[in-house]
């Protein structure tokens, strides 16, 4: 390949992310606005907001937790936020997905930690993750919100999502830089209404 042709890859992929960006603020400003609404008030009670996903999006939930816990900007300071990323615990992980399977490597830990003043906060590009399902169908059974970003139309968590946002876009990395921004946005959202 060609340097020319690298460019113009690269210039095609940053056109299509500017696209997914520009659908995302023109469809989804009100959505993030009463999510991070909804998390405030969460936290403001004394809930914890909980986090789970699959690879990129596992990462997405680490990085969110980190920033709720320590803090978003450098020269904001404010009291730690509570979160829990579910996809941090390699051992507890493992352990439920050798005895259980893959498919309730989320779900015992929501049976266990989640209650109903927390958040369970699902991040999924296609929103079909079986893990993801079945730990909405035990945060249900707690009376916990639920809480989605999504892409490629929802996916079946839609309907677990008492909150969501769906990110018009079906590439994955497209979708990923949005969920990312969308974090941010969020957290910038919740300390502005806790803290300023």
């Amino acid at each position: 390949m060609t340097k020319t042709e690298k460019r113009k890859m690269l210039v095609n992929a940053a056109a299509q992310g500017v696209f997914a960006r520009r659908a995302l603020v023109e469809e989804a400003l009100d959505d993030i606005i009463e999510m991070a609404t909804g998390l405030a008030r969460s936290l403001r009670k004394g809930g914890t907001v909980y986090l789970a996903g699959n690879g990129g999006s596992a990462a997405d939930c680490q990085h969110f937790a980190a920033e709720m816990v320590v803090r978003l900007r450098g020269r904001f300071e404010r009291p730690s936020l509570p979160a829990v990323s579910l996809t941090a615990d390699s051992s507890l992980l493992t352990a439920a997905g050798n005895d259980y399977g893959f498919d309730k490597i989320f779900a015992r830990q929501v049976e266990s930690l989640v209650s109903n003043r927390d958040i369970l906060f699902l991040i999924s590009t296609s929103g079909n993750s079986e893990n993801l399902i079945q730990a909405a169908r035990a945060a249900r059974t707690k009376g916990t919100e639920i809480y989605s970003l999504l892409g490629s139309g929802g996916g079946k968590l839609k309907r677990y999502s008492a909150r969501k946002i769906i990110v018009p876009s079906n590439s994955v990395q497209r979708i990923q830089e949005e969920h990312i921004f969308i974090i941010h946005n969020l957290l910038y959202l919740v300390e502005q209404d806790l803290f300023a």
